[in-house]
């Protein structure tokens, strides 16, 4: 491939807090959603659907943004949407399409860091997102993800493009959890004394499987309205 002069900046450190340009994001959407009941990625909390408030979340530096589910249904959202080449097999044949794309011309040639979420993880903050990439673009492993309580967060996690190759192995042999691909990579995990200081509520890693969760999440964020409101009305 012939170097351009875009090429050779997007391998330079950017300035803000070690973003580079060499990087694009992608949100899971469409998933089954049968506990939930209805979409998750249109799913609306403080009057935004969980898949802007997922795109709020990426810096602004990022080569593309995309979707990864059914065009049909998610094609006119604003944000490109590449169709999942195993819909219905579950979020790892999602990952594998997104590096998949990375691969090609669609995503200039050189994009080789990948931060990939779900889009039911409405506590997430832009800071985590910008230290998961920071953290990424220091270390040579092929994921970078954080564990919680809860055990590891492949959902929200930054890939190396030549991490696709291995995992898709594992997916065409039958693989369908994410932590057992990964078990294949060089990966770096974080734990609670990289990400703690990003989650003063405990629920950085939150997601919602079902209604259940959904208005547990809303009473959480009207909870948190009220009290930004509070501190800027008496503030200290």
């Amino acid at each position: 491939m012939r170097e351009t002069k875009a090429f050779r900046s997007a391998r330079k450190p950017w300035p803000f807090r070690g973003i580079r340009l060499n990087a694009v994001a992608y949100i899971l959407v469409g998933g089954a959603s049968s506990r939930f009941g209805s979409d998750k990625a249109l799913a609306e909390l403080d009057g935004r659907p969980m898949y802007l408030r997922m795109n709020d979340l990426f810096p602004p530096h990022l080569l593309k943004k995309w979707l990864i589910g059914d065009p049909r249904k998610y094609g006119d959202l604003g944000i490109e949407c590449i169709a999942d080449l195993w819909p219905g097999e579950g979020p790892l044949g999602g990952i594998v399409t997104a590096l998949r794309q990375s691969e090609t011309a669609a995503a200039a040639e050189f994009a080789d860091f990948n931060v990939i979420v779900s889009c039911d993880m409405p506590f997430l903050t832009k800071d985590w997102i910008e230290n998961l990439l920071t953290r990424a673009f220091k270390s040579d492993a092929q994921v970078v993800l954080p564990r919680s309580q809860h055990g590891l967060e492949p959902l929200c996690a930054v890939w190396r493009t030549d991490a696709r190759p291995a995992i898709e192995e594992q997916f065409k042999k039958g693989t369908r959890k994410v932590t057992e691909a990964i078990a294949n990579l060089r990966s770096e995990v974080l734990d609670e004394t990289e990400w703690k200081r990003f989650d003063n509520a405990g629920r950085l890693f939150w997601n919602m499987n079902s209604q259940a969760d959904y208005e547990e999440a809303k009473k959480m964020v009207e909870a948190e309205k009220k009290q930004v409101a509070w501190r800027f009305k008496y503030p200290r």
